[in-house]
């Protein structure tokens, strides 16, 4: 094994994992609001609600991702 390499904790590789399937929803979200915004008669209030959790997630992903790597001030 390397010694060099930094020990990955369970905690970092279960946030990773949650990073990644937010992302994932993210993603989905994104292609569902384009899909609606295509539809001859949009529903505004459904690609309102969308966008509102897309937001959540994002920033969601920022704070795990802040859990992960941490700001270092030198």
């Amino acid at each position: 094994m390397n010694d060099d390499a930094t020990p990955i904790d369970e905690e970092t590789v279960l946030l990773s994992a949650r990073v990644k399937a937010l992302r994932q929803e993210h993603a989905d979200i994104d292609a569902a609001i384009e899909a609606l915004g295509d539809m001859p008669i949009p529903d505004q209030l459904l690609i309102a609600r969308m966008k509102r959790r897309k937001l959540s997630l994002r920033d969601e992903i920022v704070k795990i991702e802040a859990r992960i790597l941490p700001d270092i001030i030198a």
